[in-house]
């Protein structure tokens, strides 16, 4: 095993999210019991104490340029980046930290810090699902995977939001040490050393704007309305009063999907409801519009890699049965 020291430089500033900072913390330190020598230094612009989303005031080690050069540089999120643009000083800070890191890492909205040094141009990147659209908006050179749980490329990583901060130190761990120590590390802090599907087993149906075309618009209407109708193309067309092949060339070039497969995921948005409220499997396929178990259960499995009773363990409820 290699036990080298390795510096690790968190940038926190005011606002940002405390979990984004303990999760991955966490996982480098229960690393430390298990014979890694990670040193942890949180660092400010200025070397002042910052408050975090939740009021609590964090203590810093020194300012971002004094520090020694890290061998990883990690850039957690808040809330206040991307509803407001990134401070010139805070991107000057995550520069500096970047260009003498042996590698750099974000944490859901983290990415905006590191898009607005530069970091991500020409890089793929992502960060948490509702924002991820509002990243590939405002840096568009970045190559934004808006469903991934983490992303690797070259020596930079960008993570979802928020507890994927813990995912992606459990890789960077295994990268120093290993699979066993990083395996040890999960089951330790009892998460997952790497779950299933991507972020859009997390996502709520359809969310983002809704196309701009108002026959497409009725086309949501109509499905979510009464998932399982019949919503063949020639139905669909005849029911907005267009062609078939008219309606086929506005979902390919407003959307880049079919009709099939745009009322697929419409149905699938509405399995997921429908599995969080507690049917069962065969009643959310009925309801939903697939024609059969089988049918919802291909689709889970393509879009989530998870079953939906898989699924529905996960997310229907934080209830547990009572001990016996």
């Amino acid at each position: 095993m290699n036990s080298r020291l390795h510096r690790v430089a968190i940038l926190v500033y005011d606002g940002v999210k405390l979990l984004d900072v303990a999760g991955p913390a966490e996982v480098f330190g229960e690393a430390n019991l298990l014979g890694a020598d990670y040193r942890i230094s949180l660092v400010s612009t200025t070397g002042a104490e910052v408050t975090s989303s939740i009021g609590l005031r964090i203590a810093v080690d020194g300012s971002a340029a004094a520090q020694p050069d890290p061998d990883t540089f990690l850039m957690p999120g808040g809330d206040v980046h991307p509803r407001t643009p990134v401070p010139r000083d805070l991107a000057a800070a995550a520069k500096n930290l970047a260009t003498r890191a042996g590698r750099i890492a974000s944490v859901c909205s983290g990415a905006f810090i590191l898009g607005a040094s530069g970091l991500l141009d020409g890089k793929r990147a992502t960060t948490h699902w509702k924002i991820a659209g509002e990243l590939a908006a405002r840096h568009p050179k970045a190559h934004v995977q808006p469903d991934a749980i983490y992303v690797r490329d070259g020596t930079t990583y960008t993570s979802a939001g928020v507890t994927a901060g813990i995912d992606l130190a459990l890789a960077l761990v295994e990268e120093d040490h290993g699979p066993d120590m990083s395996r040890e590390v999960a089951r330790s802090l009892v998460v997952y050393l790497q779950r299933a599907g991507g972020q859009s087993q997390f996502s709520a149906p359809l969310q983002g704007p809704p196309p701009r075309t108002p026959a497409l618009r009725r086309v949501v209407d109509l499905v979510t309305a009464d998932p399982a109708g019949d919503y063949s193309l020639a139905e669909l067309a005849r029911r907005l009063n267009v062609s078939t092949r008219h309606l086929t060339r506005l979902f390919r070039e407003e959307l880049g999907t079919t009709p099939a497969r745009y009322v697929e995921s419409i149905r699938f948005g509405v399995a997921k409801s429908l599995l969080d409220q507690g049917y069962s499997a065969t009643q959310t396929a009925a309801m939903s519009g697939f024609p059969s178990y089988e049918s919802l259960r291909r689709v889970f499995a393509r879009e989530l890699s998870l079953s939906p009773a898989a699924y529905q363990r996960r997310f229907a409820t934080t209830r547990r049965e009572p001990f016996q």
